[in-house]
């Protein structure tokens, strides 16, 4: 009984706790959360009633969004782009709109009231708690504003959030306004950190246009993430890990792929650029600097040390706070804790949450390709019961052979289109195991070839996900650049 999830259609106010049919299901809360919870005198929100509230799949009201939103941004304009942080801290990845997992994440991270913290980015998009997160996290920002720091994430823009589900699960729980504001939330975000004068923190990585960290100031941030420059490769270029390539790829394949030393096109991303051992050497040492910590990739272990030096030490940290990601990669999520100038990575593990339809579908549309099948059966069996009655074997003229002929061919065009609302089903049904690998929901080439126990399999490694969702991990062309290329 612990299992069943309830229907996500109605509001918060819509429901009763009496008279309930599965009762072992906690019910939605009734209202939503008080203003003076969320804004009390002192300034400091209760967050521990506003995180059993969000847990519940409650909600706050629209304008009481609003507000909050509109608060944690005046508190990011104020932010120069790169924010300067020492220890003792929490250093978290990609959270995607698993906002169970990111209360988890706080547990294993620290109290938010004595710890400090700093996010990489990436809160929205894949997962379907966004606007959960997003109204947590500036709760957290408004509370604690000089201990607790966002910045922004490549999924932290209008491209997207729409081509991706946050702007739909923004007008499916709120609407337009809310979706609008944080937009504008998003462009106040800072870009980067420097910890202890050691660490240089962003989403992405480092850029050929980064010569000094001093740079990352000279640009403005408040605007929409361009398909170029600085501020572009900061939030989307990715490190190039030969030792990685070696030990993953064939001889045939790394002859196919050239080892990058300096920068090279992002073909993964479709945009920024993929950096190498000494274009990351040359960056540090010129700096000063001991590592870039990033976010930006899902790891199975929920971090990765990448381009060690002689000593071990790596060059570029990768961490990632999303654990089983898009309820598919079966992988661990992880975050840093720095204290007194040591480093400590501490993993954690996925927890139950409710379940949505993809694209916050209602159960009613879900159902049609089975009702279709069924309905398919039922016509089927009726033409055949015809075809039995009229194929009479004592008089057989050319009228009856023409209809029998009419009858067969009802029968296999019925029984095509029974199979066709069943693959259908089927193929709904494997999406929703599947769903999060791109927006359309489409499966994997091949994979529904290898039958129900072939995709489970198939789920449960976590490479093969992670090659199989590659499309999602490129930056939608805009509208200008398809038609420049039809």
């Amino acid at each position: 009984m612990e299992d069943i999830k309830r229907s996500k259609g109605s509001r918060p106010t819509d429901t009763v706790d009496d008279d309930r049919i599965v009762t072992a299901v906690p019910a939605m809360p009734r209202h939503y959360f008080p203003r003076e919870l969320l804004f009390p005198s002192n300034g400091i929100t209760d967050i521990i009633a506003l995180r059993t509230h969000l847990l519940r799949e409650g909600r706050i009201a629209k304008t009481d969004a609003l507000d909050l939103l509109n608060k944690a941004r005046v508190l990011f304009e104020q932010e120069p782009n790169l924010i300067r942080l020492r220890d003792p801290l929490t250093v978290c990845g990609d959270i995607h709109g698993q906002f169970y997992d990111l209360c988890q994440l706080m547990e294993v991270g620290g109290n938010p009231k004595n710890t400090q913290y700093i996010f990489l980015g990436d809160y929205v998009d894949r997962g379907v708690f966004s606007t959960e997160v997003i109204i947590y996290l500036c709760a957290l920002k408004v509370s604690y504003p000089m201990s607790f720091f966002l910045l922004r994430g490549n999924h932290e823009c209008r491209h997207l959030t729409s081509y991706f589900n946050f702007k739909s699960e923004c007008l499916y729980k709120y609407d337009m306004d809310v979706y609008e504001t944080s937009m504008k939330l998003f462009d106040a975000l800072p870009v980067a950190a420097l910890l202890n004068d050691r660490f240089l923190c962003m989403h992405g990585g480092i850029s050929p246009d980064l010569t000094m960290i001093e740079d990352i100031n000279s640009f403005s941030r408040f605007q929409e993430i361009p398909k170029d420059g600085l501020m572009c490769d900061l939030l989307w270029s990715d490190p190039f890990d030969d030792a990685e390539e070696e030990e993953e790829e064939s001889n045939e394949e790394l002859e196919e792929k050239p080892v990058v030393e300096w920068y090279s096109h992002n073909s993964t991303r479709q945009c920024s650029y993929v950096f190498g051992e000494k274009a990351i050497t040359q960056f540090l040492d010129r700096n000063r600097l001991e590592a870039v910590i990033r976010a930006h990739e899902a790891q199975f272990e929920g971090y990765k040390m990448h381009m060690k030096d002689e000593t071990g030490a790596p060059r570029v940290i990768t961490i990632f706070s999303a654990p089983n990601y898009c309820d598919t990669y079966g992988n661990q999520g992880a975050c840093i804790i720095l204290n007194s100038g040591s480093m400590k990575i501490k993993q954690f593990h996925d927890v139950e949450h409710p379940y949505y339809l993809p694209n916050f579908m209602n159960v009613f549309s879900w159902s049609l390709p089975f009702v279709a099948e069924k309905m398919m059966a039922i016509l089927v069996a009726m033409i055949n019961v015809e075809e039995h009655e009229e194929a009479s074997p004592e008089v057989v003229d050319n009228d009856k052979i023409k209809r029998r002929k009419a009858i067969k061919g009802k029968i296999r065009a019925a029984t095509k289109m029974m199979r066709m609302f069943k693959t259908l089903r089927e193929e709904n049904e494997n999406i929703l195991a599947l769903k999060a690998f791109t927006p359309s929901h489409q499966l994997p080439q091949g994979v529904l070839m290898q039958g129900h126990d072939g995709i489970l399999q198939a789920l449960q490694n976590f490479k093969f996900v992670q090659k199989s969702d590659s499309i999602s991990e490129q930056r939608p062309k805009f509208e200008e650049e398809v038609k420049l290329e039809e």
